[in-house]
């Protein structure tokens, strides 16, 4: 008798993997498997199905990265307690329909794959900051965040950011979320009531700052990163960018518009929030942080969330010292800070030299990924263009010219794949632009890139095949910054 009752097609052209997934999952969905049920190891469940245990291994990791599964050592894995209501424990679709799709490959961005956390190297961190942890330590420390702790975040940033950070200037918070509230209520009470944000830019994060009581204000960005004469013309003096690994295109911002950024500052009096959201992912060669050239004018902003885990709740932010004093002012209202204990547990992290190594095993993981993704575009939709080879975590694909990416995003979502479209990221929804696709290389493994890839190409095909005259306009993705709640703003722009 098996130890889970579950089936799989030797005969289906879909992946062994796959099918255990959508299988598990289901199950999950009818609550024929409660929370808290055991499940069987990889081991037991690729005897019982006759697969390899790398298959096994493959489906579970995937159901732990959506939340579906808990693994947790000498414990086993279980189901968890997830919302079966609608929608994804991860995130609801953005799509009519997509809940409860059998086999729904999702590309969205925001998602990272948080099987890939480091368990056994954090438990040790974090056994060791407590074991060794003073009775100073366990009490309030400053909002700001442990003196030990901010020295340590600020030699590992300028180690390998090129940040000069003052231990006194280093500000930790709980995500790049809590940071960029603060830096916001921080900018109104100075006057400053305008943000201006890259144009294709992060809705979310559009929406998030108009929440706070700020106008955020479009500024566009070509290859070369964000274009500051149309940042200037916007009549702002403070300006959130990406300069590393601009969101959503990949585009790494020039050195002439590095130097043209800061003179803006300088200029207008203004500050520029430097969100390195995933510049320790990029590949190749990084350049040093947009801070290193103007610490007076630019604040630099990083988060725990992608190299590691969202969940840790884990920010930092390195701010000039004419600025600090009004962060901390918000600060002393919001809260009393973050738990000494990740804190501590953080330093050690670094000290060891742990975030070095899980950092550069990430990095060629996601390379991988990416390498594997693009290989299966040029096999399955030639035509196509991958634009930015460096980024960490997504592909931003250039479609045909001429194709309707509306009626491409349509037929890919007909073809079981959830994938945004550039027009996504774009405030104004009418604009025109080139049609592409945002992929997350990030949050799938590899072998459901390929998958992708090949329904890409099928879902490419289906739109040269459909005439004109015949096209349903499919459904279109409901606009982030329109359809979602706060709470899901802030879990969505850390």
């Amino acid at each position: 008798m098996p130890h889970l009752q579950i089936s799989i097609d030797r005969d289906s052209s879909r992946q062994l993997a796959g099918q255990i997934r959508d299988s598990v999952k289901g199950a999950i969905e009818r609550r024929r498997l409660a929370p808290g049920t055991r499940l069987p190891s990889t081991r037991q469940l690729a005897a019982d199905l006759g697969v390899s245990r790398s298959v096994a291994v493959e489906a579970y990791e995937q159901l732990c990265a959506e939340g579906y599964l808990r693994a947790r050592r000498g414990a086993g894995t279980v189901v968890a307690d997830v919302d079966t209501g609608g929608g994804s424990p991860v995130t609801s679709p953005l799509i009519a329909g997509a809940d409860g799709r059998p086999g729904l490959l999702d590309l969205r961005t925001g998602a990272t794959d948080v099987s890939l956390f480091p368990r056994r190297e954090w438990l040790a961190a974090v056994s060791d900051a407590i074991g060794n942890a003073s009775l100073r330590d366990l009490g309030y420390a400053p909002p700001s965040g442990l003196p030990q702790t901010r020295q340590v975040l600020a030699g590992y940033l300028g180690r390998v950011c090129a940040v000069e950070a003052a231990p006194e200037c280093v500000t930790l918070t709980a995500g790049f979320a809590q940071g960029l509230s603060l830096l916001c209520q921080t900018l109104l009470r100075r006057g400053i009531r305008e943000l201006a944000v890259e144009e294709p830019g992060h809705p979310g994060q559009r929406a998030f700052i108009a929440s706070l009581g700020m106008t955020p204000v479009s500024a566009p960005v070509d290859e070369h990163g964000l274009r500051v004469d149309a940042l200037a013309r916007t009549g702002a003096r403070a300006v959130l960018v990406t300069p590393a690994c601009q969101f959503p295109t990949g585009a790494r911002m020039s050195p002439e518009r590095r130097q043209a950024l800061v003179a803006w500052a300088r200029e207008v009096d203004g500050l520029v929030i430097e969100d390195d959201f995933d510049g320790a992912l990029a590949f190749g060669q990084r350049p040093p942080a947009l801070q290193s050239l103007a610490p007076e004018r630019v604040v630099y902003a990083g988060s725990a969330s992608k190299t590691l885990a969202p969940g840790l709740r884990l920010g930092w932010l390195v701010v000039p010292s004419a600025v600090l004093p009004g962060v901390e002012a918000v600060r002393a209202t919001v809260d009393l800070g973050l738990s000494t204990i990740d804190q501590l547990a953080l330093a050690r992290f670094i000290e060891n030299g742990q975030l070095d190594r899980h950092v550069r095993a990430l990095r060629a993981h996601l390379r991988r990924r990416q390498e594997a993704f693009e290989s299966a575009l040029h096999d399955h939709l030639p035509p196509a263009r991958v634009a930015n080879v460096a980024a960490g975590l997504q592909t931003y694909v250039r479609l045909p010219p001429g194709l309707d990416e509306a009626q491409m995003v349509g037929a890919a979502f007909r073809r079981n794949v959830l994938v945004w479209g550039g027009a996504h990221y774009r405030h104004d929804a009418d604009a025109t632009h080139a049609p592409a696709l945002v992929v997350n290389h990030a949050g799938t493994t590899m072998s459901r890139l390929v998958e992708a890839a090949q329904h890409l190409g099928a879902a490419y095909l289906d739109c040269a095949a459909d005439p004109p005259a015949r096209r349903e306009r499919p459904a279109r993705p409901v606009r982030a910054g329109r359809a979602r709640s706060r709470a899901q703003f802030l879990a969505h722009c850390d």
